[in-house]
């Protein structure tokens, strides 16, 4: 997103990096907690309070492994399916913000070592078939900004 849309480099700060620009005419801010996941809600806390931002402005893209490769579902609001960074998010922030949740699949084993171990991997997909996600739901957090949550929920969820 910040190549994209030509972003200063990101900043170290908030316990993540940061950086600020314009999408659609629209000031927004792009940020990667660099903690650990099951504390992102702290880093992502910080920086709303820092920047003044309500949660509600907020939208947290994150992997989702109950929805198979290559889906994307943009929600509003909604559970924290068992991911450990969007429950930290939930406890420090609260949970009224939306998502892009980016469908990575589930291993076959349902052992807590497996699942964690699946998602910190690697992805065994073709790199084209990642790098095409990877557009796709950049396209979905642009058309979230350009053209509002509910258009732009009508547009993502019904083209994955």
């Amino acid at each position: 997103m910040a190549r994209r849309h030509g972003f200063a480099r990101a900043k170290r700060t908030y316990s993540g990096r940061y950086a600020a620009g314009s999408i659609a005419g629209r000031g927004v801010g792009l940020f990667i907690p660099t903690t650990y996941m099951n504390e992102s809600g702290r880093a992502v806390a910080a920086a709303l309070r820092d920047l003044r931002l309500p949660q509600s402005g907020l939208l947290v893209v994150h992997d989702h492994i109950d929805l198979p490769f290559g889906r994307l579902r943009l929600t509003q609001g909604g559970g924290h399916g068992g991911h450990n960074g969007i429950r930290s998010i939930f406890e420090l922030v609260g949970r009224d913000f939306d998502h892009v949740r980016v469908g990575v699949g589930r291993p076959a084993s349902t052992d807590p070592d497996v699942v964690a171990d699946y998602v910190l991997g690697r992805f065994s997909e073709p790199r084209a078939e990642v790098d095409d996600l990877v557009r796709r739901a950049a396209d979905a957090v642009e058309r979230w900004v350009s053209e509002g949550v509910e258009t732009a929920m009508n547009e993502v969820n019904a083209t994955t």
